[in-house]
C-alpha cells in the first residue's frame, strides 16, 4: 500500500476560494463539484505523489478520465503545490495552460489529456499492467463518470483487468444517475461479475472515500461514489 499524507500549503477550507478564482468560460461546473471530494482525498491522503516526483517512475498515477469540468482537479493541484495558484485566475483563457479539458503537456502533475470519454480506464489498465510487469509497487487510480461507462471501450478493459487480477488498479465512478440505462447498483454489479472488488459510498463523505481508496482487495477495485442526481 502506498498510502501517504501530504501537507499542502493550502487546505480543504481554501477550495471555495480557489474555485472562485476560475471565472473563464467553463460549461461543466456541476461535473466539477461532483468530483471535488474524491479528487481532494486522493491527493491529500492517498496518492504517493508530490510535485517533486511527477517524473518518478514509481509514483502513483491518477487519471482524470472525466475530463470535462476540471476545476476541482485544477484547484486541488494548486493547493498541493503542483503549480502556482495564480494560474487559476486565467483558467479557460486561450493562452492559459488550464483549458476546458486537461492537457498533460501543459499541466504539471496531469497524467493524461482528457476530453474524449471512454479512454481513461483502458489507458489506466495498460499503465497498471506495465507497472506490475516491472515489479513496481505504484498504483493507478482513474476517475470516470457513470455515463462515461456507456462507452463500449470500457467493457474490454473491465473484463481484462478482472481476468488477470490487476490489483494495483482502482476505478472510481462518480455516479450522478446520468447513465443511459441507470438503475440502482447497476455499476457495481457490472464490475462484480468481472471479478472486481466493489463498493458503494457517499461521494462527499471524506472518511468513506478514504477508507474505500485504501482498502486492500487482492484484485482490481471499483468504487461507486454516489452524488446528487444530475439535473
Amino acid at each position: 500500500m502506498t498510502t501517504t499524507t501530504h501537507h499542502p500549503t493550502l487546505d480543504h477550507r481554501d477550495l471555495p476560494h480557489l474555485l472562485s478564482r476560475m471565472t473563464g468560460d467553463e460549461k461543466h461546473d456541476p461535473a466539477s463539484q461532483s468530483t471535488l471530494d474524491v479528487v481532494w482525498v486522493l491527493y491529500h491522503d492517498v496518492l504517493s505523489l508530490t510535485p517533486d516526483r511527477v517524473d518518478d517512475p514509481d509514483r502513483d498515477r491518477f487519471y482524470l478520465s472525466k475530463g470535462h469540468g476540471p476545476m476541482a482537479f485544477y484547484a486541488t493541484l494548486a493547493a498541493h503545490g503542483f503549480f502556482p495558484a495564480e494560474w487559476l485566475d486565467g483558467a479557460m483563457a486561450f493562452d492559459s495552460p488550464l483549458g476546458a479539458h486537461p492537457d498533460r503537456t501543459l499541466i504539471p502533475g496531469c497524467e493524461i489529456s482528457a476530453g474524449s470519454l471512454g479512454h481513461g480506464l483502458p489507458l489506466a489498465v495498460g499503465t497498471a499492467l506495465g507497472l506490475r510487469a516491472r515489479g513496481s509497487d505504484a498504483r493507478v487510480y482513474v476517475l470516470v463518470g457513470d455515463a462515461e461507462l456507456d462507452e463500449g471501450s470500457n467493457d474490454e478493459a473491465i473484463a481484462f483487468a478482472g481476468a488477470i487480477g490487476l490489483d494495483n488498479l482502482t476505478v472510481v465512478a462518480v455516479d450522478n444517475s446520468s447513465s443511459t440505462h441507470n438503475r440502482p447498483h447497476r455499476l457495481a454489479r457490472r464490475f462484480d461479475v468481472e471479478q472486481w472488488s466493489t463498493t458503494e459510498i457517499d461521494g462527499h463523505d471524506h472518511d468513506a472515500i478514504r477508507s474505500a481508496l485504501t482498502r486492500s482487495a487482492g484484485r482490481p477495485a471499483f468504487i461507486a461514489a454516489l452524488v446528487e442526481r444530475k439535473s
